[in-house]
């Protein structure tokens, strides 16, 4: 069997991966890359030959794992497409939301190639989604050379890993993996047998957690944190992601406002994608795999969410919480436009951020500025004065990389690829697996490069 990489960049970004067998074909996920565009930030999916895949994974709806499955079915229309319920529709969503995205670039940077697809391609595409839960092998292939089973990965509802089984050999893909418990997702469950080989994620390979970390007390922290703003009269911004960081930290929110933590009577707004997002959340609350089961969040809460009480953009008011998108608080989006148009210069207002956030993007540059320098968040307006009370809360949503190491070293694989992690992520992985597991081949994958299983 053979594995093969079709990223088109190293570390984080368009995931997906060939397993090739004499018999059949395989691909694991779909990704967009999110610091490149148009056909750079596509795969390299003109490694695969017109209408060779027999299937395709895709093991969770973000972006860099689900973002160019249009793009791939176009050259391999007779591939079936495998994911959970939950996935099914997220990835719908976020795809739709894809669209309009790349037509706006297109409108407003000149990308002539976006979009690279249309909403009536995913009508199409949704409608052939092969859906499948944990715990329930099932072929790949027409001939069930390849067996694949799904378990939750406990990254966002309906993540998943898979364990293919093809002529006599085990493979195990974690796609992002979450091995601890959050807010609202439980822990991942993963099989510990014994694998040929492992293709497993290093996203967190260069960060170290302290060692005192404990998880309520990081959401305690933030809910104080959060009470002291209301207290001064200023209102909280937390930048989210639409799907995953906006339902945990709702969660979070819920938890806080039953326990006295913070007023009960606080707005909290959310908005746009999130609502649509929180929406399927909502629709999963009596089948997934998580904790408040039965909770719905634009039921049991008090939001104001884009319902029939609140029309028109999102008001700024003193006195309330703000968990808009996006996470990174990129130009144009809702984060963004609050946090230039009066949150960031004035204290009172607190800047609570609670998932990663790239160097290069303005949620990033805020949180490497110092009080008081001006930060560009648009380069088409004026640079901002920092401020506003700005905190960094650790709740990501990826396993800690001793986790991740841990897991390695029980399934015990004859070849470790890693992936899905900057050069010193990936180093760092390098290293403490040879020295905990010298009997395993550890590859860092060249795109092309076909490796032997």
């Amino acid at each position: 069997m053979i594995f093969k990489s079709l990223c088109r960049h190293a570390g984080i970004g368009a995931n997906s991966y060939l397993l090739k067998s004499g018999h059949a074909n395989v691909v694991l996920d779909a990704g967009m890359h999110p610091k490149h565009e148009g056909s750079e930030a596509i795969p390299h999916y003109e490694y695969l030959e017109p209408r060779m895949v027999d299937s395709i994974i895709i093991t969770h709806s973000h972006l860099d794992h689900v973002g160019t499955l249009p793009v791939f079915l176009q050259d391999q229309p007779q591939a079936k497409v495998f994911l959970s319920p939950e996935t099914a529709e997220l990835a719908t969503a976020m795809l739709h939301n894809s669209v309009n995205v790349m037509q706006a670039k297109r409108i407003e940077h000149g990308i002539a190639e976006y979009p690279l697809f249309e909403h009536r391609e995913l009508d199409d595409i949704e409608e052939g989604f092969e859906t499948r839960g944990v715990e329930r092998p099932f072929d790949l292939d027409p001939a069930g050379t390849f067996r694949g089973t799904f378990h939750d990965a406990g990254h966002i509802l309906g993540s998943v890993g898979v364990t293919i089984e093809a002529e006599g050999k085990k493979i195990f893909y974690t796609g992002d993996v979450n091995f601890e418990h959050s807010t609202l997702q439980k822990g991942a469950l993963f099989p510990e047998d014994k694998v040929d080989a492992l293709i497993v994620e290093t996203t967190r390979g260069e960060q170290e957690r302290d060692p005192g970390y404990n998880r309520m007390d990081e959401e305690n922290a933030l809910a104080e944190a959060i009470k002291n703003v209301l207290a001064r009269k200023g209102s909280v911004l937390i930048p989210v992601f639409a799907m995953g960081k906006t339902q945990e930290v709702l969660g979070m929110l819920h938890r806080f406002k039953a326990e006295g933590l913070i007023p009960k009577k606080t707005p909290v707004y959310i908005g746009g994608l999130s609502t649509k997002m929180t929406n399927v959340y909502d629709r999963f609350s009596t089948t997934s795999r998580r904790h408040l089961p039965n909770f719905r969040f634009l039921k049991d809460m008090e939001l104001e969410a884009g319902s029939k009480k609140r029309k028109g953009p999102i008001p700024f008011n003193p006195g309330c919480i703000y968990a808009l998108s996006s996470g990174m608080m990129s130009e144009k989006t809702v984060s963004n436009n609050f946090a230039r148009q009066g949150v960031l210069e004035n204290p009172k207002h607190g800047l609570f951020f609670v998932g990663y956030a790239d160097p290069e993007t303005p949620g990033g540059k805020i949180r490497s500025a110092k009080p008081g320098d001006s930060v560009v968040l648009d380069p088409a307006f004026p640079a901002v004065p920092l401020n506003c009370e700005v905190r960094i809360f650790d709740f990501s949503g990826h396993s800690t990389r001793a986790d991740i190491a841990d897991y390695i070293v029980k399934v015990a694989p004859k070849k470790t690829f890693l992936v899905h992690g900057d050069d010193g992520a990936v180093e760092w992985f390098r290293q403490e697996i040879q020295r905990r597991l010298p009997t395993t081949e550890i590859i860092v994958p060249e795109p092309g490069v076909e490796y032997t299983i």
